[in-house]
């Protein structure tokens, strides 16, 4: 059944369209994502179904009936306010009419025709909307989301609060769920349960994201908005890539041929003026169409074009930690950690909100006093700090001097470069860049805050959420950055896809303080996990009062579980572990010993690189294997 359609429908902000005559149709049950760059009108398009901006021409067409609600982009403030009253306000004027229907009939007077009609169309309009349910939803959505009704608002972290958004969403019973970067702040166990949560939802879905795992799990069908026109592509996300490709390149060679053919027609009349006093007026006033239709061709949105500003090389030691421990609370966030970190590893931190990721970061770069352990610091070390909050922005100032701190010119491989010039590397046009940091959307103010990062030097990149909001053409710009950057980098990101296509080795957050290191991105942490059967899950039962601490649930841990016996196979790997750690740990010994002998660096990468990997896969299967000892002592 349709329960949307765009008819010719028509928007432009000056001479920038974003719909072009367009025409667009949504079915019940369809889960579709529209995807395009930043600034081709996305978060526009959603605003338009909602009312909040109109268009220029056409219309949109929603039948009786159909209810829309919408995820905003970015979490809701926090408030001081009831959880529940929150969820409820999503139903709009609905809670007032219930309100208004029970106080009328404690005072209504069957004699007075007003208050007679008043109450039956009330009654009608409750009927109709399900408002006699209202509470129970309300609860219903509380106990499935696992929130405290009567918690207050302002106690939730990022990832809750976007839960409590979208309960928020959907109390109101929407026959159609609008979802702009839905993934955003949520931490990989909560995308994946958003992920099968949307997939039972009964009604239609428009979403937006960048996380390109979590559109190839819940797409139908993509919607791609480019210059103002919205073309449809059934099937899976890689069917899609591969067609827009293709009209790429299509489109591209049309207009080779179309400017080589004017081209040419340019030189005629040039020529033809010269030779004769008459000319074929025909071919003038076609020559004259192409100028126009050259005029107004839309080009395809430039890429993103960045380098990294490096500084001299740090020394070869990056950090190491040995026996580091820090806790919030009575809640340990790391426990005993030994940590590596050499100059050249591309380190991700994996696990859940909340698990201290962002302690360990703050530890190792000396903000924060550990309570046990010490912490070593290489040499040289220039730090680029990405802030996922970007609070090193200021709203207020135009782009160009939150790049150039009032500046006209920037360093860039040691040569001085405009502003602007550099600006436009990162798709900000002069007149963009003298706007207020304020008036960009999301995606321009991280390619802002990229900008700003990569024009100071640095050998140590700390990235905290760096994906959001940005396309995916930039996010795999990005990517290549990262794998030819020189320098270290610690990156924390729920992008499953971006960690894969990115980093070395992840450190995971295993709970209780536990940090285990890994060799390899996402799904080497995936696999890890399934041998060692823990869950990267949260626990059900937060405490929403107290969010600044989210638990991590692992299972069958050793100090909740019921010891149980061992089976044979079992007895005999326990058996087995004393002699593999002591092996191992000679291993380790004689390769640390032949990475730290002075003239191993001088050797070809070719030479040190398989020993370097070496290396981490050994020091990670003795971290394994004293997991595994643990778990089976216990």
């Amino acid at each position: 059944m349709e329960v949307l359609r765009f008819q010719q429908a028509s928007l432009a902000f000056g001479t920038h369209p974003v719909m072009d005559r367009v025409d667009f149709s949504l079915f019940s049950g369809e889960r579709v994502c529209l995807v395009g760059r930043n600034g081709a009108g996305k978060s526009t398009f959603l605003k338009v179904l909602t009312g909040q901006q109109s268009l220029d021409d056409g219309q949109v067409v929603i039948p009786n009936g159909v209810i829309l609600s919408r995820l905003e982009q970015d979490p809701p403030a926090k408030m001081q306010t009831k959880i529940a009253d929150f969820i409820r306000d999503g139903a709009g004027d609905l809670a007032d009419k219930l309100q208004q229907f029970y106080t009328l009939s404690e005072q209504l007077d069957a004699d007075d025709a007003s208050q007679m009609r008043l109450f039956e169309q009330l009654q009608a309009e409750l009927d109709t909307r399900d408002g006699w349910a209202l509470e129970a939803r309300v609860s219903a959505l509380c106990q499935q989301f696992s929130m405290d009704p009567d918690a207050d608002l302002a106690s939730l972290s990022g990832g809750w609060l976007r839960k409590a958004a979208l309960a928020r969403a959907l109390v109101a019973k929407p026959d159609i769920l609008l979802l702009d970067e839905p993934t955003n702040h949520l931490d990989i166990a909560a995308i994946q349960w958003l992920e099968q949560f949307l997939k039972e939802f009964k009604g239609a879905i428009i979403f937006i994201s960048h996380d390109r795992a979590f559109i190839r799990a819940l797409a139908t069908r993509i919607i791609d908005l480019d210059r103002g026109q919205l073309t449809s592509h059934p099937g899976n996300y890689q069917q899609y890539l591969d067609r827009k490709q293709k009209m790429l390149e299509d489109e591209q060679q049309h207009n080779a041929l179309f400017d080589k053919r004017l081209a040419e027609e340019e030189v005629w009349i040039r020529q033809g003026i010269k030779a004769r006093r008459t000319r074929n007026e025909g071919r003038v006033r076609a020559l004259k169409a192409l100028r126009k239709e050259r005029a107004a061709r839309l080009e395809t949105m430039g890429k993103v074009e960045f380098a990294i500003e490096q500084a001299d090389r740090s020394g070869k030691l990056v950090f190491e930690t040995k026996q580091l421990s820090h806790s919030f609370g009575s809640e340990p966030l790391v426990q005993q950690l030994d940590l590596l970190v050499m100059r050249g590893d591309r380190l991700a931190l994996i696990g859940p909100n909340g698990v201290g990721k962002s302690t360990l970061i703050k530890l190792l770069l000396g903000d924060l006093a550990p309570e046990q352990g010490e912490i070593k610091r290489g040499t040289n070390l220039e730090v680029a700090y990405f802030d996922q909050h970007r609070q090193a922005l200021d709203l207020d100032a135009t782009v160009q001097d939150n790049v150039a701190d009032g500046k006209q010119e920037v360093m860039q491989n040691g040569q001085s470069r405009h502003v602007l010039s550099y600006l436009q590397d990162f798709l900000f046009p002069p007149a963009r860049s003298r706007t207020p940091v304020r008036a960009l959307s999301g995606g321009e103010k991280n390619r802002l805050l990229l900008a700003r990062l990569f024009a100071r030097p640095s050998n140590l990149l700390i990235l905290d959420e760096p994906t959001n909001d940005l396309d995916v053409e930039t996010l795999e710009l990005l990517e290549d950055i990262l794998q030819q950057y020189q320098g270290t980098v610690i990156l924390v990101s729920h992008d499953r896809e971006f960690v894969n296509n990115t980093v070395t080795s992840s450190l995971l957050f295993a709970g209780h303080g536990t940090i285990v290191d890994i060799t390899g991105g996402y799904d080497d942490v995936l696999r890890w996990q399934q041998q060692h059967q823990i869950k990267d899950t949260k626990s059900p039962a937060e405490n929403s009062k107290s969010a600044a601490v989210e638990k991590t649930a692992t299972g069958s841990s050793a100090d909740t579980a019921t010891p149980r016996k061992l089976s044979y196979k079992e007895q005999r790997e326990l058996e087995q572990l004393p002699a593999l750690i002591e092996t191992l740990d000679q291993q380790l010994a004689a390769l640390q010993q032949q990475v730290n002998d002075a003239d191993f660096f001088a050797q070809p990468t070719d030479k040190t690189q398989p020993v370097l990997n070496q290396l981490a896969e050994t020091e990670s299967k003795l971290a394994q294997a004293y997991a595994r000892w643990e778990v089976l002592e216990a």
